[in-house]
Parts: structure tokens; sequence; C-alpha cells
């Protein structure tokens, strides 16, 4: 905004007191441990700078760097135990110990390492990517002669005089010198670090503050004395020397690296920590590594499969040792083929026990194949490709906001269809953060006639109509004009001046002024219209500002000592300007849930105007300024009760003698340098915001976001629990839990808080707490105990919502989700399982923390009831299947093995192991975890029940991975067993030739790539063509290798040489076998499929079933379909429909 009242002293909103500084003993600090920086401002190439050797201004979040790539990559993948597996037997490849090449084995472990490393590399460019665009910023730094240049950010040092720019981020920590205002104010948004978008106010010294052009800065020195780097973003204490003067310096003087400079032309300031030593890249810690429970179970069935790999390779070896000792006995040869009387140490008879170890190595390496080698790589990949579909999922595209779903990490994807718990916020989250002014109560009188949604959802339960028309004695008000935002005030008393009228329009007077006048809002008046907005630091402060506006109190202009108000005279009806000094601001904090400013009005009196939480203000009511306390107080319940938002207002008259004393006490808090210095003016504000005059109280209204009932009775129906955490009054919360339908009448409320009397003694809070808390518990316990027999909703209502999702997390033990859109919720999302941020309006310190994001949380619904039932469902079957097709495949070498004595001969080729999980059962199975789909998203919203399967693990429990065992064992055995049976003493060519090693093992081979694939084609509930192009081209891809593998030179193809054009290709037996074989091995299967379908079906197959027969929209079947949910749903309001019918029906 250019207009002249910003340049004319539109600062200290936060009245800073001019006196000499005072140090108090404090001082001590400064030098000492923990506050040894020194800094030679506009001097930064001085000796004594450069010897202290501080920071660059260069940052690097990369994970590596050029040098530490191959040795930091190689750590990350050899972590896990699958990979040194594969190392050591890669290893081992190379000696006689290996039962196949060293290339076959190292080439797919290789391709395998090499892709995962690849990824890293890619993520780590992108990182590398943001930090070149950052590092590479420019910023106008001081050079000398009072003239500043452009610099790159990186080349920024400790103690350069840099000139930052309306609408740029600081490129270090600076201490604020001067600014474009007259008193060295600046405004400062800190959406990166905090996720807040109002906008704080920072103060430069007196010291500085008129140095406001470049050229004062030709002969500008100073020093400046602070705590060493750290990670507090909020406190600051140091001191700035100048002209042999010292001046403390406080977080008010701070302006930190990533945060933006708004509402002013320009700053001056200084770097005092740079790069890595800044706050924000202190404080900026790694999220925690989440990993899923199927990933957790996954790395437990590796686990698994390598015990039996060892157990098999002890067994075998056993076998083999005892065959090695008897090989040689009286002379006589048992296996003569194997020249006991002349071989090596690894079949030598008299060295049994020897050979018998040699052999368990060998065995090691040659089951290594029950081991899937690219499943990680598989599930990466897969997953990745799910993230896509979920970014691009246009019925989560918020087209409003522009603002699409994005996953910001693909670990987590199934555990999205495993949610058993929704940890959520309530303001911004469930609601819209928007409020709107729509209650007041002054005097003891309740003004505005406005109905909020909790109302009309009050009037539902309880079947009483609400008209739509808000009506007075029978008229009806007409609201005319364009909706107002933060504006929804309807009542004729008040309106069009109207309050002038009223018996105590002497207190509406001052309870309007008051919200014209206690806030740090920024006025904003277009120069054409002279239309005046305003720039809040909260929602509720923007409406209160609004409110007074619109009912005669309008805020137009700040200066340095002053507020400028239009009101309404109550004398002449007519607006007149008044100008109101402007004293001391003192904030509102979290501690004191209040905010109160001092005033000298037009007649010299000296005013101060407070306004706070019920909980803090009536307390601190004069004996003669409760008149209207009880009436204010039964308001304040109903407007709690109507889900709205309260604060009460009050004011006293302060004498000069008692304000120069709270003045003189409230600089020199501020002066002190100390890390407690807020603490301090607390301390002084504590003692004047007393014997205050009641006025009234106001009452906004947070509206519910669009569908967050329907979502949250969706959700309800698929079994999840959900709790809604809010810092609101017990009443507003029960009653915001009405409205969205997470509770309804006749469902028992257990309330648990900690409003108890013994917390009166500060010495006693936390036992007191604990005792009365966990005495309720018992109580809900108790109740709950006496409740078991019955089908009685109970509701938990908790009134300390401190630890609550790391409770719930531990002690529940199933998979959390948590679900906000502040800076207030980052600790709970990264304490969840999963945290879905809503990149809503308080920032997007909540995304950037967030595992998901999402616009609206109603997109809740389709996140994990679509997605995230597909990628549950995806995620197990495709792990499943591995495990499958790897234990058939391994079996069928286990078999051989003892066929042929446990003599560590493969079955195979070398390439045909070397590929098997690398190109011929690869594709389908990640086509698998990236297309497939039960039932399509219409029947997932419309059956939410279905989400059941995946909140009690049914696709992925310890008996379904054993079944798929079973089933691999069983497709081995069918497989070697038809083979040998079938081949070992029948001709299998024209010419009478019997089988051999190679064309057993391209057989047997080729039975099993038939096999897996066919049975992935069973297993699979949605077809697309690119399923048909793996499944279909995997098999062909095989007989099309080994038609070109078989036709390279000898030496190469080895056992495959001509064993497909000259063998297998020419001979029926060879068709016949392999397609007996196929039909054989899965025809149990498809039986039993056949079975559970038909008489034992899951929820899935269910809906299937019922879609297929053309009755999915038949009332009655759905109905009946329904019925089958695993879990009584108690919340919504299909709940609350179900109950009302129930209670109708019973007599």
């Amino acid at each position: 905004m250019a207009s002249d009242w910003k340049r004319r002293s539109l600062s200290k909103i936060h009245t800073i007191s001019c006196g000499r500084p005072s140090f108090n003993g404090e001082h001590s600090q400064i030098g000492g441990p923990g506050f040894s920086r020194l800094v030679f401002c506009n001097d930064p190439q001085c000796v004594e700078a450069t010897s202290l050797n501080y920071e660059t201004n260069y940052v690097r979040t990369t994970k590596f760097t050029v040098a530490t790539f191959f040795p930091k990559a190689l750590f990350e993948q050899f972590r896990r135990v699958a990979n040194i597996y594969f190392l050591i037997c890669a290893i081992l490849s190379f000696t006689s110990l290996s039962p196949y090449s060293a290339v076959s084995t190292v080439f797919p472990f290789v391709v395998v390492v090499g892709v995962t490393m690849g990824k890293e590399l890619l993520e780590d460019w992108r990182r590398k990517r943001q930090d070149i665009e950052v590092n590479n910023r420019n910023v106008k730094v001081h050079h000398g002669g009072g003239i500043f240049d452009c610099t790159k950010w990186m080349n920024l040092k400790v103690g350069d005089i840099v000139k930052v720019e309306k609408d740029e981020f600081f490129p270090a920590d600076l201490i604020l010198l001067s600014s474009s205002y007259d008193e060295g104010l600046c405004y400062v948004e800190t959406t990166n670090l905090d996720g807040e978008t109002n906008l704080k106010l920072k103060q430069a010294l007196e010291a500085t503050s008129n140095f406001n052009e470049d050229s004062w800065f030709q002969n500008f020195r100073a020093i400046i004395r602070c705590e060493d780097p750290n990670a507090n973003l909020y406190s600051f204490v140091g001191s700035l020397e100048i002209d042999e003067q010292h001046h403390p310096l406080s977080p008010q003087q701070l302006l930190l690296r990533d945060s933006k400079l708004s509402n002013t032309d320009y700053i001056y300031g200084v770097a005092i920590f740079t790069g890595h030593d800044t706050k924000v890249i202190q404080n900026s810690t790694a999220p925690p590594s989440k990993r899923s429970k199927i990933e957790r179970r996954t790395d437990k069935l590796v686990y698994l499969l390598f015990s039996v790999l060892v157990l098999l390779s002890f067994v075998g070896s056993i076998f083999f040792g005892i065959a090695t000792r008897e090989d040689l006995e009286d002379g006589l040869m048992t296996r003569w083929y194997l020249r006991p009387d002349d071989t090596t140490i690894y079949y030598d008879p008299k060295r049994a026990a020897i050979a018998a170890v040699l052999h368990f190595l060998t065995a090691l390496m040659l089951y290594s194949y029950f081991i899937p080698i690219s499943l990680y790589v598989s599930i990466e990949i897969v997953k990745v490709l799910q993230t896509i579909f979920i970014n691009q999922d246009l019925h989560m595209y918020y087209e409003e906001g522009d603002k699409p779903a994005r996953a910001r990490t693909s670990n987590l994807n199934e555990e999205l269809g495993q949610v058993d718990t929704i940890l959520s916020d309530k303001t911004g989250t469930l609601t819209c953060n928007s409020m709107e002014f729509i209650k007041c109560s002054v005097a003891g009188t309740a003004y505005g006639r406005g109905v909020t949604e909790v109302e009309r959802s009050m009037s539902q339960r309880k079947g009483s109509p609400l008209a739509q028309d808000i009506t007075d004695e029978g008229g009806t008000i007409e609201v005319t004009g364009p909706p107002i935002k933060g504006f929804n005030f309807v009542d004729e008393r008040m309106t069009k001046g109207n309050w002038l009228n009223e018996p105590r329009s002497d207190i509406i007077q001052k309870f309007f002024r008051l919200l014209a006048i206690c806030h740090t809002a920024i006025p904003e008046v277009e120069e054409e219209t002279g239309k005046v907005s305003y720039e809040a630091e909260s929602p509720d402060e923007a409406a209160f500002v609004i409110a007074a506006r619109e009912l005669g109190f309008e805020f137009f202009e700040r200066s340095q000592t002053s507020i400028s108000l239009h009101e309404l005279d109550p004398i002449s009806g007519r607006k007149v300007e008044r100008s109101y000094k402007l004293l001391n601001v003192l904030e509102f904090s979290s501690s004191r849930k209040r905010m109160s400013v001092i005033i000298r009005d037009d007649e010299g009196k000296i005013l101060l105007l407070c306004k706070g939480a019920d909980s803090v203000m009536f307390e601190r009511l004069a004996k003669n300024g409760r008149e209207f306390e009880e009436q204010t107080k039964e308001h304040i319940q109903e407007y709690a009760a109507t889900g709205l938002r309260t604060l009460v207002l009050a004011y006293r008259e302060l004498d000069e003698d008692e304000f120069n004393e709270f003045n003189e006490a409230l600089t020199e808090a501020k002066n002190v340098v100390s890390a407690d210095r807020e603490g301090a003016i607390e301390a002084v504000a504590e003692k004047i915001e007393k014997e205050l005059i009641l006025l009234g109280a106001t009452a906004v209204e947070d509206k519910l976001q669009h569908g967050v009932p329907e979502c949250i009775d969706k959700l309800a129906q698929a079994g999840i629990k959900i709790w809604v955490l809010t810092g609101d009054k017990m009443e507003t919360a029960i009653n915001i839990g009405f409205s969205c339908s997470l509770l309804r009448e006749g469902m028992q409320q257990i309330i648990i808080n900690s409003d108890a009397s013994e917390f009166k003694a500060h010495s006693a809070i936390s036992e007191a707490s604990k005792s009365s808390v966990l005495h309720q518990i018992k109580e809900g316990t108790e109740l709950l105990t006496a409740s078991s027999d019955s089908s009685e909703a109970l509701a938990l209502i908790i009134d300390d919502i401190l630890q609550v999702a790391r409770l719930v997390k531990v002690k529940i033990g199933k998979t959390i989700l948590a679900i906000g859109d502040g800076a207030n919720d980052v600790g709970m999302l990264q304490e969840a399982d999963i945290g879905v941020g809503i990149s809503g309006a308080e920032g997007m310190q909540a995304v950037m923390s967030s595992d998901i994001a999402i616009a609206q949380f109603r997109f809740l619904e389709r996140l994990l009831l679509v997605h995230g039932h597909w990628c549950y469902r995806r995620i197990s079957s495709m792990i499943c299947y591995f495990f499958y097709k790897n234990i058939a495949f391994g079996f069928t070498l286990f078999f051989f093995e003892a066929y042929a004595s446990f003599s560590g001969q493969a079955a195979y080729n070398d390439w045909y192991l070397s590929f098997y999980n690398v190109f011929f059962t690869s594709l389908p199975v990640i086509a698998l975890g990236v297309f497939d789909q039960d039932v399509p998203a219409k029947s997932c919203l419309k059956f939410p029940f279905l989400y059941q399967e995946g909140i009690q693990n049914l696709l992925f429990s310890w008996w379904r991975i054993l079944g798929w065992a079973f089933n691999g064992v069983f497709s081995a055995t069918c497989i070697f067993f038809f083979c040998i049976s079938t081949t070992e003493h029948q001709a299998f060519r024209k010419g009478g030739e019997v089988v051999g090693l190679e064309i057993l093992g391209a057989t047997m081979y080729t039975c099993v790539v038939l096999v897996v694939n066919c049975q992935m084609a069973l297993s699979i509930n949605y077809f697309t063509y690119i399923q048909h192009l793996f499944i279909w081209g995997s098999i062909a891809f095989w007989y099309l290798f080994l038609l070109a593998y078989g036709a390279m030179d000898p030496y190469i193809s080895t056992t495959a040489f001509m064993v497909f054009i000259e063998a297998c290709a020419p001979s029926p037996s060879f068709w016949l076998l392999t397609f007996f074989v196929m039909v054989s091995t899965l025809i149990p299967y498809f039986i039993y499929s056949a079975i559970r379908m038909r008489f034992f079906p899951m929820c899935h197959q269910v809906i299937q079933w019922i879609s297929f027969n053309g009755q999915s929209e038949d009332p009655e079947y759905c109905h009946m379909v329904l019925q089958r949910s695993l879990t009584p749903t108690t919340v919504g309001y299909t709940a609350r429909f179900e109950a009302k019918s129930r209670s109708r029906s019973e007599p």
C-alpha cells in the first residue's frame, strides 16, 4: 500500500519507551558460555572478524556430496539384511563353491542395487537444484562508500549490512537497524517458519532507527555481542555497542532467515547468523522415519524365508555329508560317477565333514532364489506410481484454492488402508478458520439473531423446526446488500445506528470503541474508493475490527503513537474523526490469554482496554465492575453451546501516577537483557490489568467446511474411530461434535477434564491434575463395564489434549492418522503413523511436516476409502504373490537337489536363475501393485465397510501369508514330480533320446514361468491392457529368450545351446507336459477360489457378486450387504438415523 500514512510513521504499535538500557546483572551473560558471539558490523573483512571463522551463508540440504555419494548410498543399501546376503553370494560366486557363474549372480544384484541408488541420486539432485536456486538468490549488500550492490546469498558474511526490499526473503538472521518507516518499524511474514500467516511486528533500536538512507552507512561501525547459534526461534539475547553506548537487543530486532518482509518498502539489517548457524536451519530436524506395518512384516517374512533357506541348506549338507562318507566303502564306489577315489575336497569321502560344511555354503548360494532380490525395488516403483495416481485424482482437487492432493512420501501408501483411529484438529481442519462476528452481549443484553450451523444441527436433533427466516415479534428481518466477509451480525436494534436508541448506549459505545482500538491490525485504504480493509494477526481479530467498522466505529489509520477512528457521535448522530494516543500495547500470549492497550482519549483520560478469555477476565473485575457479570456469563454459556468462540471485553481508567509508575516498570522490564525478558514484562502487565469494569462479550463463528458431516459419517461406517482435538470450551467442543455428526442424542458421554478445585494451589497442579483425571478415568471404566452387555454408544470427551497423539498411538497399537492445518499441529502429525496436512489458511508448516497434503477435510474420505483401500490391497497381494513365486521356484531347486543326492548341481541354467525375478515374473507383479481393483471407486464409497478388511489386516494376515506359502510349495511339488515322473524313463524325442539335465531344466523352468504367471491372471480382479501385456508378454518373452539365448555360441549359452530349437520345440511331449502341469497345478486354487466365492465370500467378493448380477442399485440388496459390517456404526448421521428408528420401533 502506497498511502501517505504508511510513510508518515506507521510505526511502533508495540511501544518501546525511551530510557537508558538496564542490564541489571544479566549483562554478565554476554561474553559468557553460550553468549560468546562477536559481530563487527559493516566490517566483516577486518582481522578480528576473519579470525572468528564463522559459517558462510552457503546452505546444503542434500543427503550426499560427490565424495560421499557412493559410501553413503552403499551403506544405505547394505543396511538391509537381504542385500548383505546377496553381496556375500556375489563374492562367493567367484570361488569354486558357486553352483553358477559369477556374472549371472553379480549382474542382477548390481542392477537392483544400481536402480535403488539411482533413485536416491535423482531425489538428491532435486534437493541440490533447490539449494542452487536458494544460494544464488540476490540481495543488496553494502560494499563501502554508501553503495549497495547485488550479491548472491551464499557470498554473504557475518557483519555485512544488507538492504532487503518489500516481499523479499531475509537471506540470513539479521538484526534490524532501520526501515522505510521513521521509527524503524517493519512487518514480517513467518509462514515458512511457523506456518502462521499473520504479520509480525519488528522494531529497530532508537539508536539506529534514523539510518534510512544508503549514504548513512558509509562510516557506520558497531559491535554486536550476542548468544551463540541455537534452535530457539522465539528468544534472543544480545547487545549492540555504537558510539561507546550499549543497547540491549531482543527478539523484537531479530529478523529470521526465510521469513519475508511485508507492508514495508525496505529495511537495513546486519547479518549475525549465516548459513547453518541460522535459527531456521538449526531448528530444522529431519522428519521421523516412518515405515508401514506391512513393510515391517515383510522384513519378518524375509527373515523367515532366510531361516527356511538356512534350514534347507543345513538339512541338505547333512544328507550330503552322509552320502559322501559312504561313497567309498570297502573299496566299492556308490556314486562312481563322482570318482570318490580321485576327487577334490568337495566330494572327498575321507573328509566328509569338511565337504558337508562346504556344501552348506554352496546350498546357501543355490537357494538364494527363495529371497526375492527385486522385492524392495518393485515395491518402491509401485508406491511411486501409486502416489502419482493420488496426486492426479481430480476428485481430490480443490478448484477454489487451486490445490490438488499431494503425497509427499510414498512409504505409507498401504498404511492409508489400515487406519484405525483419526486424530483431527478442529479449527481450520473441520472448520473454515474464517471467523464471522455473529452475536454479542453488551451491558447484560444479548444481541444478534443469526443462526449458527450448530443451532441448526441442534434443532434437527431435537426434532424442532427452525425457521429459515430470522424473525422478531412476527416481523421478518431482511438482510440486504452483498455479504461482508467476517461479519454476519443481524439485529435491527444495533445496525444502521439504532444502538443509539438502546437503554445503555453509553456502554455499547465503549464496547465497540474497544473493538476498534484494542488490536494490532493494519488498515489498508484503497486510494480510489476510500474503502478500508485490514490485515490482522488472526481471523478473530479481523472479524472484531470489521464488526466495529460496520456498526459505526471505523478504524482507518494508525501512526507511531495514535489510532484514528471514524465514530458515530451519539449527540450529533454523525460520523466524526477521533484520534486516541497509543501509550502501550500489552500483547496477547497463550499464557496470558488476553490483550490490552493503554490509550489517552481526547478528554485527557488514560484508559486501559482489555479483551480476553472468560477464564482470566472475570477474576480481574472490580467490585463495582460486575454489574452485568451474571447475565454475561449466561450468554457466554449459550454462545458456547451453539459452537461460538467468545471473548470478554472490559476496561478501566488509570490516573497519571499509576500509569507513570507502570510505564517505568514496563520500560525497565523491556530493557532487561535476559532470556526471561518476556516473563518480566508479563509480571508488570499482571499488576495493571485488574479492577476492570465489564462491558460484555463477543461471539464469533467458525463454520464447518463443506462435506465434513458426510465425510465423518462415511469414515464411521468404515469402522474408523475419530477423535477431535480442540482448545475450545467443553460446551463448544461438544456441540461442534453434534454439528459434524460425531456425537448424537442418546450417546452416553464420559467427560474427562482437568477442572479440579485443588488446582488453585500452584504447587499441587501436576499431582492434582493426575489424581483427578485418574479418578475420572476409573469412573468411566466402571461405566464402560456396566454398559458392556448393551449396544449403547459411548462418547469419550477429554479436556486435556496434551500428549494425546502419543498416548493413543502407544496404547492402541494400531494405525493412527493425524490431520491438522496449523503449526501447532506439527508435533501431532509427526507423532502419528500418518500425518495429513490441510493446506488451508494457517500457512504451510503443517503441510511441510505432513506425509500427505489435501485441501479440504472431506477429501479424506476418498483418500482412505478409495486410494487407501486399493493401495493396501495391491501391496498386500503383491508381496504375497512375490513370496509365492519365489517359494515355488526355490522348492523346485530343493527337490532337484534331493533328487541329485544334494550334489550342489543347479537344475537350471545360470541365466535362467538370474532372470527369473528380473524379467520373467517381475512386470506382472508390478502391474498388479499399480492397477488392480477389487471394486471400483464408486463401490468403495458406497460400501464403506469394505475398508474394515484393512483395519483388521485380513489381506496380509499370517494365515493368508501361510496360505500363499503353501500354494508355492504345492506348485513346486506338482511341477517337479510331474516333470520328473513323465520324463525320467520315457523317450523325449523322435530318435528315442531320453531327457538330459538341460532339457529337464528348460521344461521345469517353462512350467514354473507358465504356472506363476497364470496364477497371477487368476488372482487379478481388474484386467487392463497393461496387465494383459505384462502377463502374456512375460510368457512370450521366455520363449523368445530361450530361442535367442540357445542360438548363441555354446561358450555363452552353455546348457541352453539349441535346447529349445532342437529338443523342446519339436517334441509334442514338451508342449503336452507343460500344458498338463500348468492346468493340474492351478486347478486346486481355482476350485478353492470358487468355493470361497460361493459359500464364504469376503466383503469385496459380495460386492463383486451383486455388481455382476446387476443388484448394486437395489436398496434391499445394498442394505443386506451393509449388514455384513464387521463393527457396528455408532457415529455419524447414519448411526443417528438408525438409533432413532430403533427407538421408534421399541415399545
